[in-house]
């Protein structure tokens, strides 16, 4: 019995053209199809559905994970919401300042409105470039 030589597994577009070919048969031999299976040592094989439909998302261009900024590490999202601390100071976290494109060093003219804190970018002579 001579044995089957297995096909690498498609990606992109080649792998929505066969799933489109494929229509009528089943998820299980649409992944077999396109190669998403292992052979085990007793010769069988074995449907890998997980690949598979990873594979199929990422060729239809479907972006499940958010995108990771930074030095690599997830971090909390941004709650729009900060409190004073203890010592009187009010901290605006990384997760704004890297949203709005700011860098160490720039500074701000503070105005104080009834009930806002009115920041206002300032270029190197001090002059207003963005209030936000």
């Amino acid at each position: 019995m001579a044995k089957k030589k297995k096909m690498d597994p498609l990606e992109g577009e080649a792998l929505i053209k066969k799933v489109k070919e494929l229509e009528n048969l089943s998820k299980e031999e649409k992944a077999r199809a396109c190669g998403y299976y292992t052979v085990t040592k007793n010769g069988v094989d074995r449907v890998n559905m997980m690949k598979f439909l990873n594979a199929l998302i990422d060729a239809e261009g479907i972006e499940l994970d958010s995108k990771i900024n930074g030095n690599g590490r997830g971090g909390r999202s941004a709650s729009y919401r900060i409190s004073v601390q203890s010592n009187g100071n009010l901290l605006i976290g990384s997760a704004y300042t890297k949203q709005m494109g700011l860098n160490p060093g720039d500074e701000f003219e503070i105005t104080l409105g009834r009930k806002h804190i009115h920041l206002k970018q300032l270029d190197e002579k001090g002059e207003v470039l963005a209030e936000v």
